[in-house]
């Protein structure tokens, strides 16, 4: 059953005071969770439906980090760093494209395999010889999880994708992510003003979904649960209520949606979301399958990424229940970002002295605390000079 695990019941007397409002503005904190957070934990960087062809390929960016996604011609998805092995050019400039034989850097022409090995540079002979293998482009670590394409540019102790991800592995498969294609028309960038934390704190709960969000109310706000981030992961899922719908674009969408008989009856009426620490969020609906992220963009600016994928064999009336889902979620997200926004600018307000959590956010609580348990800095209450920072940090850890 979707609702198997129930809402979590936080214990008695559990910190209700969320981060420190200074972690939400300090430059020198941003670094450091660029390093520890978005370079050393796993980044969804695509579907493998998004390169379907030996020669496609898809680029991802975040934290000064270039990633290069490209099946080969023996059909294997491999991950690079974006980066010519020359002078450090990206090897393909655009987000996505094709590449029939090789990839070519447009700065000086080194051309390299689909699998990475160097075929050569322009002009060979004002080189000495180039190992083809030592001088290819450098791999960057990288899992496919039901159809997921992560990567981790640096290594860290966080485990796998897989066993991250183990406890929702058997209910993620009934929808069977591997068959799905790409939505046309999709418009997964956006950008806003305020720290990436602040983008989290609104999506780890939903308390705010009765008053924020009158769609998601009525199309599953009386049956919502959020369950707590555990190991790296969390699961939220929102069962339709039985009640008729008010709103229009609810209510079209309910009746338009066609019995998904590939999904057991328990998923049939139901909006899954599956995050992934730092920064991602995976859905899984009747009519679609979603992903989401925020990506840092300096620490008062965060850009949103993400991607739709369609059933493979969708019906006309399944399109159209597309398209009203998004519709609800594209309206979800604007909602959202005044709210992060307000939320974000409070914390340099001379009247904010801190919040206080509902049990309804215990999923915030829960984020929080993986956060300091990577960076512990965020555990103190008072900002630290500048320039003591890092310091602070590792006494802390130690």
């Amino acid at each position: 059953m979707l609702t198997q695990d129930a809402l979590h019941n936080p214990p008695q007397g559990w910190d209700r005071r969320g981060l420190p409002g200074w972690t939400y503005f300090n430059e020198e904190l941003y670094q450091l969770e660029q390093e520890a957070l978005f370079r050393r934990q796993w980044q969804l960087a695509c579907h493998i439906s998004d390169i379907p062809d030996p020669g496609d390929f898809i680029t991802f960016d975040i934290a000064d980090e270039r990633a290069l996604i490209v099946r080969g011609k023996d059909g294997v998805v491999r991950a690079f760093h974006n980066l010519c092995r020359h002078r450090g050019s990206r090897v393909v400039a655009s987000t996505r494209g094709h590449c029939k034989h090789a990839l070519t850097c447009p700065y000086h022409g080194w051309a390299f395999g689909l699998d990475g090995h160097l075929i050569g540079p322009a002009k060979p002979g004002s080189f000495p010889d180039l190992d083809k293998v030592e001088w290819g482009l450098k791999s960057v670590e990288m899992e496919i999880w039901q159809g997921f394409v992560f990567v981790r540019f640096k290594p860290s102790a966080q485990p796998s994708v897989a066993r991250i991800l183990a406890r929702f592995e058997a209910e993620v498969a009934l929808y069977n992510p591997e068959i799905y294609v790409p939505s046309q028309g999709a418009a997964p960038y956006g950008e806003t003003a305020v720290n990436w934390k602040s983008v989290r704190d609104v999506d780890n709960e939903g308390y705010h979904v009765p008053k924020a969000h009158p769609g998601l109310q009525d199309l599953y706000g009386h049956h919502y649960i959020d369950e707590p981030f555990v190991e790296g992961a969390s699961r939220s899922v929102g069962v339709f209520n039985k009640t008729p719908n008010k709103i229009w674009s609810v209510r079209a969408y309910r009746n338009l949606l066609p019995e998904p008989t590939w999904l057991p009856e328990s998923h049939r009426d139901a909006w899954l979301y599956i995050g992934l620490f730092p920064n991602t969020v995976m859905s899984f609906y009747p009519d679609s399958i979603n992903f989401y992220q925020d990506l840092p963009d300096g620490v008062g600016n965060t850009k949103l990424r993400g991607g739709t994928y369609r059933h493979c064999e969708e019906s006309r009336a399944l399109r159209a229940a597309r398209y009203l889902s998004a519709r609800i979620d594209r309206i979800t997200s604007d909602e959202d970002q005044m709210l992060t926004i307000w939320s974000c600018e409070a914390a340099r307000s001379s009247g904010y002295d801190g919040i206080i959590l509902s049990d309804l956010e215990y999923g915030v609580k829960t984020y929080h605390d993986h956060l300091r348990a990577l960076l512990p800095v965020y555990k103190l209450e008072e900002e630290p000079a500048r320039g003591t920072l890092p310091e602070r940090n590792r006494a802390l850890a130690a």
